[in-house]
C-alpha cells in the first residue's frame, strides 16, 4: 500500500501542475477514446467501486477520487445515460464523501475540498431530473449539504473553498426545481441562513449562486420567503441591484421578484427596503443592459433579463422606457423559445408593456400581436399570460391606439401595413369596422394576403377574414327563413294534393296533384301562369316537367302551410324548385339544410350550387367555411382555384357587411 501512495505522489506532481480550483481544473485525465455506450455501465461500476472502497484522507487517496469523481461529473453531463448512472449507485457512493475530514486542511493539501465540490457537482447534475431529487435526499445528502454551505466559516478561504460554496448551492437549486418537499427541508435542515450569508461572499459567483438557490427557495413558498426575509437578506439584495455586474443584478431581481410574488406584505418591507423601486432601477441605468441581454446566446441571462424586464415593466413609469430601449422586439422574439421560463417571463413582460397605449402600436408593428396569437406556448400559466395580454391589446385598440395603427395602416411599408389589418381584424372594436377595413383600404390588405402564393400569410388572412366577419355579423349567417307572409290567408296541411274544393290539377311524373289556385298565386310564378296570357290560365291539368313528385309535394306543402320539414336527401333538388318558382322563403330554408352538409371534399361544389341558384346564404357560409377551414383546404389541389373563384364575393360580402351603417350611426 505504501508502494502504491508512493507511485500515486509522484503521479501527483505532474497533476497538480494543471491543478486549480474553480479557478482551477480537476486534475486532468488522461486522453482515451470515449467509451461505447455498452462500456458506459462497466465503467461507471468501477468508479463507483472505488469510490466505495476504504479511503484515507491522504493525498494519493484523495487524487484518485478526485479522478474517479470528475470522471463521473463528465458522464453525468449526459443526459441520455444520468438514469444508467443512477441505476450504478453512484448516488449513495458520492454522499459518503460529503463530509469533510475534520483535519482537512493537513490531511488533503492540495485536494482539500475537491472531492466534496465534485461529490456536490454530480448531485446537481442528477438532480435536474425530477424523479432524482428525491433519491439524493432520501440518501441522506441534505444535511451534509447544509453543512458545507458554512465552511467559509470554519475554513480559510481559497479558491478550493470557492468553489465547493458554489457547486454546493448550484446543488441545492437543482434539488429544490419545482420541489415543494426538498424547499421545506432546506429550510428545515437550516439552509436558508447560510445562503443569505453568501449573498455579501467577497466572489462573485458565488453571490450568484447563492441568490440563484433563494431565488428556487422562494419561488411559490411563503415559508421560505418569511425566512429570507427574517435573515435579514433585502439590504444584500439592495445592494447587488446596484452592481455593476449585470448577472449579479439580475440574480438580485430574480429573488426579489419571486418574494414579492403574491405576497403583499413582503413587498411592503421591499420597497421599504429601495429595493426593486422600478425607478429608480430604470434611473440607473438598468434597463438597456437588459435589453441587451435578451439577446445573449447564454439562455440563463436571457431567462432573467426577461424576468427583470417583466418585473419592471409592472411600473407604469417603466413600461416606455423598455420600449424606448428596444425591448419589445426581442421579448416577441422570445416568445418562440423552447425553454418553457424564457417563454413565460418574455410574455408576462409584454403583458406590462401594452399597459402603456403608447407600446400597442409597437407590440403590433414588430409582429407581436401574431406570435401572442399563433405562438405555441409551453405552459399554461404562459398560454393565460398570452390570453391576458390580449384581451389587455383588444380593451386598448381605440381612441388614439387606433388612429395611430390607421396611420401606419395607411403610410408604413406594406409588411407593416399587413400586420396592422390582420391584429385589427381581431381588435378593433366593432363600430370601427368600416372605418379601417372599408374606407382605410385593410379589407384590400387581407385580401391581398390571401391570395398569397406564401401559405403561412395566407392562413393568416384567413383567420382574420374569419374572425372580422364573426364579429362584424350581428345575425346568423345562414338566417332562418320566415314563415309565408301570407300564412293567415292560405289553406291548411290537410288541403295539400285534397281533391276536395281543388281547382286545378298538376301532372307530376304522371300522377295527379290536386291544387287550389288562392293558394297558389301567392308565388309570383304561379301568379303569372294563371293571371297572365299563358296557356295554363285556362287549362285544368298542367304539366310540371323536370320536378320529382316528393319534391313538388314538398314545395305545395310550404306554399299551404308557411313551413317545411327539409332533409339533406331532398335540399338541393327542392332549393332548383324554389328558385324557379321564385320562393325565397323556401329558397333560405333548403339554403340552410345545405349549409349542415358543407365539407372539405364539397366546398367547391356547393359554392357553385350558390352561384347557380343565386342562393346569397349558401355563399356566405361556403365563404365562411373556407376562411374557418384553411388549414385542410389549402393542401387541396383546386383550392388556389377556388380562392380566386371567391375573392371578388368576398370582397362584395365584406363590402355589403361592413359597409352597413354602424350601431353608433343609428
Amino acid at each position: 500500500m505504501a508502494a502504491k501512495r508512493r507511485s500515486l505522489k509522484r503521479k501527483l506532481e505532474h497533476d497538480l501542475v494543471a491543478l486549480e480550483s474553480e479557478g482551477t481544473k480537476s486534475p486532468r485525465l488522461p486522453q482515451t477514446s470515449p467509451p461505447s455506450s455498452r462500456d458506459f455501465s462497466a465503467t461507471i461500476l468501477s468508479h463507483v467501486d472505488l469510490l466505495n472502497s476504504p479511503c484515507s484522507g491522504y493525498v494519493a487517496d484523495r487524487a484518485a477520487l478526485c479522478r474517479s469523481l470528475h470522471a463521473l461529473s463528465d458522464l453525468a453531463q449526459n443526459e441520455e445515460i444520468v438514469d444508467d448512472i443512477v441505476k450504478c449507485g453512484v448516488i449513495p457512493a458520492v454522499v459518503k464523501h460529503l463530509e469533510v475530514p475534520i483535519d482537512d486542511d493537513c490531511a488533503c493539501g492540495p485536494y482539500r475540498f475537491e472531492v466534496e465540490k465534485k461529490c456536490a457537482m454530480i448531485l446537481g447534475l442528477l438532480a435536474i431530473k425530477p424523479e432524482h431529487q428525491n433519491l439524493i435526499v432520501d440518501s441522506g445528502a441534505l444535511p451534509y449539504i447544509v453543512d458545507l454551505l458554512k465552511r467559509h466559516k470554519t475554513s480559510s478561504i481559497s479558491p478550493s473553498c470557492i468553489g465547493l460554496l458554489r457547486r454546493v448551492a448550484d446543488a441545492i437549486t437543482s434539488l429544490a426545481h419545482e420541489n415543494t418537499t426538498i424547499k421545506n427541508l432546506v429550510r428545515t435542515e437550516g439552509g436558508i441562513p447560510p445562503l443569505v450569508e453568501l449573498l455579501e461572499f467577497n466572489d462573485i459567483n458565488v453571490q450568484k449562486a447563492a441568490g440563484a438557490a433563494l431565488r428556487t427557495l422562494a419561488f411559490k413558498n411563503d415559508d421560505n420567503k418569511n425566512q429570507i426575509v427574517e435573515c435579514n437578506a433585502l439590504p444584500t439584495l439592495v445592494l447587488m441591484l446596484r452592481s455593476e455586474d449585470p448577472t449579479v443584478h439580475y440574480e438580485a431581481v430574480g429573488v426579489i421578484g419571486n418574494l414579492v410574488h403574491s405576497s403583499p406584505n413582503i413587498k411592503k418591507e421591499v420597497l421599504e427596503a429601495g429595493a426593486l423601486q422600478p425607478v429608480h432601477i430604470a434611473q440607473r441605468g438598468a434597463i438597456q443592459p437588459l435589453v441587451g441581454m435578451l439577446k445573449s446566446s447564454d439562455s440563463q441571462l436571457k431567462q432573467m433579463s426577461a424576468f427583470a424586464l417583466g418585473r419592471l415593466a409592472q411600473d407604469s413609469h417603466n413600461q416606455a422606457g423598455i420600449a424606448y430601449h428596444g425591448g419589445i422586439e426581442p421579448l416577441i422574439d422570445l416568445l418562440g423559445s423552447k425553454i418553457a421560463f424564457i417563454q413565460h417571463n418574455a410574455a408576462f413582460a409584454l403583458y406590462g408593456l401594452v399597459d402603456n397605449m403608447d407600446n400597442i402600436a409597437d407590440v403590433i408593428k414588430a409582429g407581436g400581436f401574431q406570435k401572442l396569437q399563433d405562438g405555441s406556448f409551453i405552459a399554461q400559466a404562459t398560454r393565460e399570460c398570452v390570453a391576458k395580454t390580449l384581451t389587455r391589446l383588444e380593451e386598448k385598440t381605440q381612441g388614439r391606439v387606433l388612429k395611430h395603427l390607421l396611420y401606419l395602416m395607411r403610410f408604413a411599408e406594406k409588411a407593416i401595413q399587413r400586420r396592422v389589418a390582420l391584429a385589427l381584424a381581431h381588435l378593433c372594436p366593432i363600430d370601427d369596422c368600416r372605418t379601417i377595413f372599408i374606407d382605410n383600404n385593410g379589407l384590400e390588405l387581407l385580401l391581398e394576403l390571401l391570395g398569397s402564393s406564401n401559405l403561412k400569410q395566407a392562413g393568416v388572412a384567413s383567420l382574420a377574414l374569419h374572425k372580422l366577419a364573426t364579429r362584424a355579423i350581428s345575425v346568423p349567417l345562414v338566417d332562418v327563413a320566415p314563415s309565408s307572409p301570407t300564412h293567415q290567408e292560405c289553406l291548411g296541411k290537410h288541403d295539400v294534393n285534397n281533391p276536395k274544393l281543388s281547382d286545378v290539377t298538376f301532372l307530376v311524373e304522371g300522377k295527379r296533384f290536386y291544387a287550389h289556385r288562392v293558394c297558389l298565386v301567392k308565388s309570383d310564378i304561379f301568379r303569372a301562369m294563371f293571371d297572365g296570357g299563358y296557356r295554363e290560365r285556362e287549362a285544368k291539368d298542367i304539366e310540371i316537367p323536370n320536378i320529382k313528385w316528393d319534391v313538388f309535394e314538398l314545395m305545395m306543402r310550404y306554399i299551404y302551410t308557411g313551413t317545411a320539414d327539409i332533409s339533406l336527401d331532398i335540399a338541393q333538388d327542392l332549393l332548383k324548385a324554389a328558385d324557379q318558382y321564385l320562393l325565397e322563403g323556401l329558397k333560405r330554408l333548403c339554403e340552410s339544410a345545405i349549409s349542415q352538409d358543407i365539407t372539405v371534399e364539397n366546398v367547391a361544389l356547393m359554392y357553385q350550387m350558390s352561384e347557380t341558384f343565386n342562393a346569397t346564404s349558401l355563399k356566405h357560409a361556403c365563404i365562411m367555411f373556407v376562411l374557418d377551414q384553411f388549414d385542410k383546404l389549402s393542401s387541396k389541389p383546386w383550392y388556389g382555384y377556388l380562392v380566386c373563384c371567391i375573392v371578388p364575393y368576398i370582397r362584395k360580402f365584406f363590402s355589403t357587411l361592413l359597409g352597413k351603417p354602424s350601431s353608433a350611426d343609428s
